[in-house]
């Protein structure tokens, strides 16, 4: 379970709609973007969407793109993968399960 600190963390990072927005687009990424052809040769790390793809997807620059998923890693909705050059990320289901229950038992 979360405690409150890590709820409060992630309830600042949710305090952004493009962040949710990148959260949204990260549940479906076999619909939402192309194959990302560099994770499916990394094992274990199914679902993880490259960094630019992001960035193309909701429209913002590379570096307000990197900053809203350091935010988004910071809080534990999303894991992140270095695979080559190529940076990737994919939502932390178990993170958001665990926000979920937080929010059903504490508010």
């Amino acid at each position: 379970m979360l405690n409150d600190e890590q709820a409060v963390e992630i309830f600042k990072a949710l305090s952004n709609q493009i962040r949710v927005n990148i959260l949204q687009i990260l549940k479906d990424p076999d619909h939402n973007f192309s194959t990302q052809a560099h994770v499916i040769r990394e094992k274990g790390f199914d679902g993880g969407v490259c960094v630019s793809d992001i960035r193309s997807r909701v429209g913002l620059s590379q570096s307000t793109t990197s900053q809203y998923l350091s935010i988004l890693l910071q809080s534990g909705l999303v894991e992140m993968k270095r695979i080559g050059q190529w940076t990737y990320y994919r939502r932390n289901e178990v993170t958001i399960k665990q926000f979920e229950k937080y929010i059903g038992q504490k508010i």
